[in-house]
């Protein structure tokens, strides 16, 4: 077995809104997975298991997007070493794009790495960013088929409670967007 070949095929041959589904689960899921990635990493770094996201709810989103962006290069068969590239970029791109814009729209860094060298407007650095690559690197390879499989086993269940799963997901970002909008806009003219 090649070290960079998964072992698992990443999921059986979908079509149309069998890919969408498949998707959102893969997004879902990756991002209840970073929310406990960071609340296990809070807990080792500050002795505290609860640190405060974007979201309310249990879901970080870019921990959703990064993968299921980077699953769409894999499953074209991209080689392993435009995967690790990619592995650097994407991460990357994801977490600098997210940091500016919880900026700049709700007046507010969710994290900084102002002080770690080799960082860009402290929403980025090099350090982390090599975090992410192999994170990435590992959940594309050696994750993500048995994510495909897990998927292949749930999802008639899946596609009956995917519809809730969105609702609760867009009603948290929604609520979200709307009452730190208007804490931010309230900090922002009482400063």
């Amino acid at each position: 077995m090649n070290l960079f070949t998964p072992s698992i095929p990443f999921q059986p041959a979908l079509s149309g809104v069998e890919d969408a589904l498949a998707l959102l689960f893969y997004f879902m899921l990756y991002s209840f997975g970073g929310w406990v990635l960071e609340q296990v990493y809070s807990w080792f770094t500050t002795g505290t298991f609860w640190k405060e996201g974007f979201l309310w709810g249990p879901f970080k989103p870019m921990y959703g997007i990064a993968p299921v962006l980077l699953l769409l290069y894999a499953e074209r068969g991209a080689h392993w070493s435009t995967m690790l590239l990619l592995c650097f970029i994407i991460p990357s791109a994801v977490e600098y794009i997210s940091g500016l814009m919880l900026q700049k729209v709700f007046y507010r860094q969710w994290w900084d790495y102002s002080e770690y060298p080799l960082q860009l407007h402290g929403h980025l650095c090099l350090q982390f960013s090599l975090y992410w690559l192999l994170l990435s690197f590992a959940v594309v390879h050696w994750v993500q088929p048995w994510v495909a499989a897990l998927y292949g086993h749930l999802s008639v269940v899946w596609n009956m409670l995917c519809p809730m799963f969105m609702l609760y997901f867009l009603t948290d970002v929604a609520w979200t967007f709307w009452s730190r909008r208007r804490r931010g806009k309230w900090m922002m003219s009482n400063r």
